[in-house]
């Protein structure tokens, strides 16, 4: 009895000592694990799904059967607000009441978002599709409507002047605004006080006003009292006054988001107002700049009424903004579409076209400039550096191989050209010994046949020789014999014979050639 009691002792403290000490592995099961707010789940899913279906089919029945009325809008409302009661109801099974509220107003949120996109959506492929007729056409982009009429097709006829009056106006408009927008909005943050309470408040007032009325202050003053003249500066100066509200507006807002800490350390440091507001201020604040400035520009290239009091319409292209008419594209679109004709309600809505698509180039030039935070701008200028000290080091490398290779270009050519050259005189040496060989051949039978000619020559030469011999010694004998006669003594003889003392003697051959002394027997 003993035992089995403190048997029972020993297993009642092992589970109490258990329960009290968890293993890792229960503890880790029993962990709580946070819920994702923003993941979608099954449940959501399969709560929309069955939300959407019940509201369907209840719309359907309230329409078909009990409804006096009926009408897509109506149905498309109806169907709505059943959808968000009944999701209601699903979640609430599942989920408490706070999360009952954020999944309607989550709901509701979400749907506001797609009805705003959708019309959206379905005013741009509106205009893209009724204006699918002109836009084909080239002379819709590089031709004005100063040569076409309302009768005339598609193929005459453009908005080039409308196009370039836009651009022209609101450029003009831009450059007025910006400045005047920023300095507005720096001096209602930097410098408070009662007069800075009294521009705010006009600001805020002019956000809401009327276009018609800024297009009728401009045509009073320039128009009239100066005397200026309907012209694209006229207009442009209507422009500025609607985007100069919402340029001063958005940038008070945008500057006010600056943390207060950057300036204070700013100044801190020994900066300037001036140099705290232009390098701390206003570059933390650039994304929001280009905001207020794209908005700015967005209510101002829309407007038609003070354009037509301030400018007028023209249907002849005008780049001039000081002389004449200038027409621009919300402009030309009011004179398209009321007319009756197809081709000019076409080019109304093609004209439509080109102002959506204007808007959205000049909303990415703007993100593009002023969307880069002071981290992308060193990212990028890191970058920079990077692909210039790669290119540099790509350059000395090419410059490199360039100059190796123009050394062993030219050394190959230096060996070609020895190579050449020794050729050349190999060429040269064997043309010269090939022609060499007949001449020796002929200075061979040139000595043979000289050789042979002396051979031949000589004995002529000596019969010659004493035949001359002989007649100058039967000569000098006639002579001889002559003198003996008359008995001439050798002095007359000489002095008959002059030349006789002039001739050398000598013991050669010819001795009988010349003429002896006489001997004194001869005498």
């Amino acid at each position: 009895m003993m035992t089995t009691i403190t048997a029972s002792t020993r297993v009642t403290a092992s589970a109490t000592t258990a329960s009290t000490n968890p293993s890792p592995t229960a503890m880790a099961q029993t962990e709580d694990v946070p819920r994702r707010i923003g993941a979608m789940r099954i449940s959501d899913v399969l709560s929309i799904i069955g939300a959407v279906m019940a509201s369907l089919s209840m719309t359907i029945l309230i329409y078909a059967f009990l409804a006096p009325v009926g009408g897509f809008l109506g149905f498309m409302v109806t169907l709505y607000l059943l959808f968000v009661a009944t999701y209601a109801a699903l979640v609430s099974i599942d989920e408490s009441m706070p999360v009952v509220r954020d999944r309607v107003v989550l709901v509701a949120v979400h749907s506001a978002a797609i009805v705003v996109f959708a019309t959206l959506v379905f005013i741009v492929l509106f205009a893209t599709i009724r204006g699918l007729d002109a836009l084909p056409h080239v002379n819709f982009f590089t031709q004005d409507m100063s040569l076409a009429g309302p009768l005339d097709p598609l193929t005459e006829g453009g908005v080039i002047h409308a196009i370039v009056g836009t651009l022209i106006q609101i450029s003009i408009a831009l450059a007025i605004t910006i400045p005047l927008g920023l300095t507005t909005a720096v001096f209602l943050n930097e410098i408070p006080g009662p007069f800075s309470r009294f521009v705010r408040t006009v600001v805020e007032a002019m956000t809401a006003l009327p276009s018609i009325v800024a297009g009728l202050f401009i045509y009073a003053t320039l128009i009239l009292i100066l005397g200026l003249g309907k012209s694209g500066f006229a207009a442009s100066m209507a422009i500025s006054v609607m985007m100069l509200p919402i340029m001063i507006r958005a940038t008070d807002v945008v500057l006010r988001l600056v943390p207060s800490t950057l300036k204070e350390a700013s100044l801190g440091l020994g900066a300037s107002n001036w140099h705290t507001m232009w390098h701390v201020t206003l570059p933390t604040a650039r994304s929001g700049l280009v905001t207020a400035i794209i908005l700015a520009t967005a209510r101002g290239i829309g407007e038609t009424s003070p354009v037509l009091l301030t400018s007028g319409f023209t249907a002849s292209f005008n780049a001039d903004p000081f002389n004449g008419p200038m027409v621009s594209l919300p402009l030309a679109i009011f004179q398209f579409v009321k007319s009756p004709e197809p081709s000019m309600i076409a080019r109304g809505f093609g004209t439509a076209a080109v102002l959506m698509l204007l808007v959205v180039l000049l909303f990415v030039i703007a993100r593009v400039i002023g969307g880069q935070t002071i981290a992308r701008r060193e990212a990028a200028r890191e970058r920079r550096a990077r692909i210039w000290a790669n290119l540099r080091h790509a350059g000395v490398t090419i410059a490199r191989w360039s100059v190796d290779a123009a050394k062993r270009i030219a050394t190959l050519g230096i060996w070609l050209w020895s190579q050449a050259r020794r050729l050349a005189s190999v060429i040269s040496g064997a043309r010269a010994a090939s022609s060499a060989r007949p001449r020796r051949t002929e200075k061979r039978s040139s000595v043979s046949t000289s050789a042979s000619s002396v051979v031949s020559a000589e004995p002529q030469r000596k019969d010659v020789r004493s035949k001359d011999a002989r007649s100058k010694d039967a000569a000098a004998k006639s002579r001889r014999k002559r003198d003996r006669d008359q008995g001439i003594s050798f002095d007359e003889y000489l002095d008959m014979y002059p030349g006789t003392k002039s001739v050398p003697l000598s013991s050669s051959d010819d001795d009988t050639s010349s003429p002896k002394k006489p001997d004194s027997g001869d005498a």
